[in-house]
């Protein structure tokens, strides 16, 4: 058995706490929060049922996903008409240049915190 597989393989929670497998291993019944959304799922409280681990190669440094179990997943909730509101003027702000007040029609980088127009302008002015 390779030590990075014997590793990561503790069904019984004996040395992490909880059941954890290795990278691809873990057994059905389980997901992932991304695999449960995929699935129209949430994981509703539930404790942590069990983690998949993988090792780094370079660094040796575990990377961990926490398992749900799907039997105890609840349905993810439905948006309403609030939380579709809300989240339009949060996009709207993230497309709106704050020095010259246009929406810009894709989200303003925040490296540089302005569009580009006014990042060109600043450019001119500054050479």
């Amino acid at each position: 058995m390779p030590t990075a597989y014997a590793k990561c393989f503790d069904p019984t929670g004996a040395r992490y706490g909880i059941p954890t497998y290795p990278w691809r291993m873990a057994p059905h019944g389980y997901a992932t929060r991304r695999q449960l959304r995929a699935q129209g799922l949430r994981p509703g409280g539930q404790p942590i049922a069990a983690q998949v681990m993988v090792f780094n190669r370079r660094g040796g440094t575990p990377r961990v996903a926490f398992l749900y179990r799907e039997d105890l997943a609840l349905p993810v909730r439905p948006m309403t008409s609030r939380k579709w509101g809300a989240l339009a003027l949060a996009m709207l702000a993230r497309r709106t240049c704050p020095r010259c007040r246009l929406d810009v029609g894709y989200c303003i980088p925040t490296s540089h915190g302005i569009c580009g127009l006014c990042l060109v302008a600043e450019e001119q002015r500054a050479a």
